[in-house]
């Protein structure tokens, strides 16, 4: 489908509206998706070097112990 102006594209022939909420929906919700992936892993590498953190002061402990 060819359209004349961009004033007709963006209408797209009477559906721009639905068109575009559809496509700015799915552009959100990608990019929710994305930024939560990311803090989920943040937050799980967060974890990971309190746990690192945490094992090295108890061999610490230990260590002085004995």
């Amino acid at each position: 489908m060819q359209f004349e102006t961009v004033a007709e594209f963006f209408a797209m022939g009477g559906h721009g509206l639905y068109v575009w909420l559809a496509y700015g929906a799915t552009l959100v919700l990608l990019l929710l998706n994305f930024l939560s992936a990311r803090l989920a892993h943040r937050r799980t590498l967060d974890n990971l070097h309190w746990q690192a953190a945490a094992a090295d002061e108890l061999a610490d402990e230990t260590r002085k112990e004995t």
